[in-house]
This record gives structure tokens, C-alpha cells and sequence, in this order.
């Protein structure tokens, strides 16, 4: 869970609880740029699952690495990442 970077005071209770797969064979960088008074920035590597907490209208910039360089691949809305929590299952033996 993110816990540098954090979100302002005043967005905290909405914030999101997100999941990004970096399922490509690159070094990506995961960055969230639009939110006012807030910058978050990640390396991800390849096969590795980033989980992260984000506010309502982010979204999230997936830069792939080249030699020296890196290109904008995707911008994903962050409410697409979210991570929903299933209601506790009750088994009865």
C-alpha cells in the first residue's frame, strides 16, 4: 500500500484502493499527475503487481522504458483499477 506520496487531507475519505499488472516484458513507470497538491510515481517491473491508493478522477500514466528514454503507453482512469472488496463468505459445516 502507498504509504509515501500521500493523498491530501482533504480527499482522503474517498480515496481508492487500486491494482495495476505490469504484464509486459519492460520496466514501466506508473505515475499520477492530475490531481492538485499531489504527485505519485512508481517503478513497476516486469510480472510485478502495484497496489496503490488513489482518489476519485486520477489516472494513472503508464511510461515504458526504452534505452534512455521512456514512451507514454496508456492512461488508464484509476476507478477501472479498483480493487473491490467481496463481502466475507460464511461457511456452514
Amino acid at each position: 500500500m502507498q504509504t509515501l506520496d500521500a493523498i491530501p487531507d482533504k480527499k482522503r475519505s474517498e480515496r481508492l484502493t487500486c491494482s495495476y499488472i505490469n504484464a509486459t516484458s519492460s520496466i514501466q513507470v506508473a505515475r499520477i499527475t492530475n490531481i492538485e497538491n499531489w504527485y505519485f510515481e512508481r517503478v513497476v517491473f516486469p510480472g510485478q503487481r502495484l497496489m496503490f491508493e488513489a482518489v476519485p478522477g486520477a489516472k494513472l500514466e503508464i511510461h515504458t522504458g526504452m534505452m534512455a528514454s521512456s514512451i507514454l503507453t496508456d492512461t488508464i482512469p484509476c476507478e477501472k483499477l479498483r480493487v473491490r472488496e467481496t463481502e466475507p463468505v460464511t461457511v456452514v459445516a
